[in-house]
């Protein structure tokens, strides 16, 4: 079994920089060009915020941060205090090991030790895998946000990571599908 080495790092750091590099070319493939919402390096500095960077063997092969979004994010206020995901991603090479979920469930308890009540993503349409693996850890459909709120293309996601984490607007006690055609349960 090959094991990850997850280390906390900046954002700026030469190796998450090549790794973003090679995600935005992934983005370039799948989409026709980067991903183009706006991100400060600073935003994902402890405590606001974490990056991280998976090894193998000395080399970086994933990555994954999330930075807050409090209160006064519009799109979001409902959650009382999120996290967003930014920047999964786990090199072609180094793929079919668990290192996604790794890394997710790391930004899950760092987040959640952090006081967020949930951890938010923007994913697209186009990266299936991607879709599969947070539905598959327990991430339900929630009301667009951010930069990409109005593309057709996103795919919007949450996961309550407290017991008494505020249900989504408009949210019921039904399943309903979620954009792709798979039920969502509800918090």
């Amino acid at each position: 079994m090959v094991e990850l080495d997850l280390r906390i790092l900046d954002y700026e750091h030469p190796d998450a920089e090549r790794l973003i590099a090679e995600l935005q070319a992934e983005y370039v493939r799948r989409y026709g060009g980067e991903d183009s919402a706006p991100v400060d390096p600073a935003q994902f500095a402890v405590p606001d915020g974490l990056f991280l960077v998976g090894y193998v063997r000395g080399v970086p092969v994933a990555m994954g941060g999330w930075r807050r979004h409090g209160s006064e994010h519009p799109d979001t206020a409902w959650t009382g205090g999120a996290a967003e995901v930014k920047r999964m991603y786990v090199a072609p090479g180094a793929r079919s090991h668990g290192f996604a979920r790794a890394v997710l469930g790391c930004l899950e308890s760092t987040a959640a030790a952090a006081g967020a009540g949930w951890l938010l993503l923007e994913t697209g349409s186009r990266q299936p895998e991607a879709i599969a693996l947070y539905r598959s850890t327990g991430y339900l459909d929630v009301p667009a946000f951010g930069h990409y709120a109005e593309t057709e293309l996103s795919v919007h996601l949450g996961k309550p990571l407290s017991e008494r984490a505020p249900r989504p607007p408009g949210e019921g006690d039904v399943s309903r599908p979620g954009p792709l055609g798979h039920p969502t349960k509800t918090p």
